[in-house]
């Protein structure tokens, strides 16, 4: 007999039949924490595909299902529609953890299942809950910021300042502000909203609006290219500079750095090729 034939044949002696579970998720937790150990030694020798791994897998994810209504019962103020929703999500995590634990571990299947959820909700909360998109940097710092302003609030006694927020937060006084203006995009109001305080009672939100910008749509490319653009070397960056901030031409560039307009030409589109791969490898 080959040594594969044997190990084949002795993975299939090591599996054993596993008892029927009529309604898994019915199974008390206690219960379900034992049962759960039997299943996960049977999983880690059955074939993946079989009807028997098939069903040790969703028998396991059944008879779990409280750990995913536990951790959404944190958010149960988010109203009953969405916490269908989160259960949903969260139940996403309980899977990628059954996939993922091994009883070689020696822990508990709820203390490795538990972050696996959270996590998943969490990244759901962070994904859907915004009402404008912005960058996932300023929605992490948005929740840094809120927890800095009421810490030092309760220290202080007084709303603090952008420079004792960014002392704290260990960030530059311009990241503060930014992640200021970056919370303003979490919620939303409706155009056709009365604005309270107006003369007439009846203006509304959509009367202030002006035109749209459409530089706005830049602002993402505009974080990604600026680490690109500051690795570039001083005569680079320079020349970048003059054509499209200062909009010189290549001829004058050329007068100023004392070369040629060909060689000015050559470095402009090396550097803008070099600035395009970085850009299409950042998204």
């Amino acid at each position: 007999m080959t040594t594969v034939a044997a190990a084949h044949e002795q993975e299939v002696h090591s599996a054993v039949r596993l008892p029927e579970v009529d309604d898994p998720g019915a199974v008390a937790p206690k219960d379900a924490r034992e049962l759960s150990k039997l299943f996960f030694g049977q999983l880690a020798v059955l074939e993946e595909g079989t009807p028997e791994y098939q069903y040790a897998r969703n028998t396991l994810i059944e008879m779990n299902i409280s750990l995913v209504r536990y951790a959404a019962s944190r958010f149960r103020s988010r109203g009953p529609e969405e916490m269908e929703d989160i259960v949903q999500v969260g139940t996403i995590g309980l899977i990628k953890a059954i996939d993922r634990f091994e009883l070689s571990r020696e822990v508990e299947f709820t203390s490795f299942a538990v972050p696996y959820i959270v996590g998943e909700i969490k990244r759901f909360f962070r994904d859907t809950s915004w009402a404008v998109h912005v960058p996932r940097r300023l929605q992490e710092a948005r929740v840094e910021l809120a927890r800095a302003t009421d810490e030092l609030r309760s220290r202080l006694g007084r709303t603090p300042t952008v420079k004792e927020l960014a002392e704290l937060m260990s960030l530059s006084e311009e990241e503060v502000v930014e992640a200021r203006v970056a919370a303003n995009g979490y919620n939303s109001s409706s155009l056709d909203a009365t604005l309270s305080g107006e003369p007439d009672g009846e203006s509304v939100l959509s009367d202030f609006i002006g035109a749209d910008d459409p530089a706005m749509e830049l602002v993402e490319d505009f974080h990604a290219l600026r680490p690109l653009v500051a690795a570039l070397d001083e005569r680079d960056r320079q020349i970048i500079h003059m054509r499209f901030v200062e909009e010189l031409t290549q001829a004058q560039i050329g007068d100023r750095l004392g070369i040629s307009q060909m060689h000015v030409s050559r470095l402009l589109s090396r550097t803008l090729k070099q600035l395009r791969r970085g850009m299409l490898t950042t998204r």
